[in-house]
């Protein structure tokens, strides 16, 4: 209960996970599937996977990928996520390879329950090393963090490698964010096959709801793809354990790393705002210390 006793504003997010095949047609059908999936169970808003539309791609950097991209403006697959968002009534945040002129972006267009386009996110940390070589496709996003005002809830989100930075989180809930989704594309690491990044990852952002007191919504893909690069084939093992992590960190509901799942949880988020407001982690910051964080040394600002 909220407030003076009176009924809570609750809302149900989903994260849905599933294997990519490299047929655009596919993975939409089947994001579709589980957007419609996760309604059946009551979800509001719904959040699919990094790149959905195919391979993960940047396992590789080659000229020809670029075709992958589209513009913003007309992309089908958002046109088709906004005729379903209005027919089921949910939120969902679309992300695709988009392309802007002579720029690139790894980008997510927000759709409100109603088919709104309430606008994009581009994606602000850009990972370049084996397997995971962005910066070759996406110029680094220059929209900065937002906060979106949906039906249900505002909504901030990031994107994969923004998952690790406490500071997206942060600015985001700053701006008003009562909850955090991060669409992602994440599994093994071609230079090290004993090198697995799951507990570390979903920690950091259980982390990011903790400190900032917000449930958080993570989805990633599952299953091997193989992309020819360059120097031959390379693969990535994706690790799924998509999860949704309630308002002090604690992990609600968590898929494994081989199945398509469709979770969701509801949260209370009127009773959320009052603890948040009540535990005094935004009343007590010391922005007047917080100058060092504009070096990269560590060394005090003048």
């Amino acid at each position: 209960m909220a407030g003076g006793g009176g009924a809570g504003r609750k809302v149900a997010v989903a994260a849905v996970q599933f294997a990519c095949t490299d047929t655009e047609s596919d993975n939409v059908a089947a994001a579709e599937r589980l957007i419609r999936e996760a309604h059946k169970k009551g979800a509001n808003i719904v959040l699919i996977q990094e790149l959905f539309e195919g391979h993960y791609f940047c396992q590789a950097q080659r000229m020809d990928f670029f075709r992958r991209a589209k513009p913003y403006k007309e992309n089908p697959t958002i046109l088709r996520m906004q005729k379903l968002a209005k027919e089921l009534d949910v939120v969902i945040p679309v992300s695709f390879f988009e392309e802007a002129n002579n720029a690139h972006y790894n980008s997510v267009a927000i759709i409100d329950a109603d088919g709104t386009d309430l606008g994009l996110y581009r994606k602000s940390h850009i990972p370049d090393g084996p397997g995971y070589q962005e910066k070759f496709y996406f110029n680094p996003g220059d929209t900065g963090f937002k906060a979106f005002k949906t039906k249900y809830a505002t909504i901030g989100v990031g994107i994969c490698w923004d998952q690790w930075f406490p500071e997206t989180a942060r600015a985001m809930v700053l701006q008003g964010a009562e909850i955090l989704f991060y669409p992602t594309a994440i599994g093994s690491e071609p230079q090290d096959i004993n090198l697995d990044s799951r507990e570390h990852w979903k920690r950091v952002m259980q982390g990011h709801a903790g400190a900032n007191l917000v449930p958080l919504v993570a989805s990633n893909r599952i299953g091997k793809e193989t992309v020819e690069t360059e120097h031959g084939n390379s693969t990535i093992k994706f690790y799924g354990n998509s999860f949704i992590a309630g308002p002090t960190g604690e992990i609600v509901k968590l898929a494994n790393d081989i199945d398509e799942e469709v979770l969701v949880a509801e949260f209370d988020l009127d009773e959320i705002k009052s603890t948040r407001h009540g535990w005094g982690i935004f009343r007590d910051r010391r922005i007047d210390l917080y100058k060092v964080l504009l070096t990269l040394d560590g060394e005090k600002s003048s």
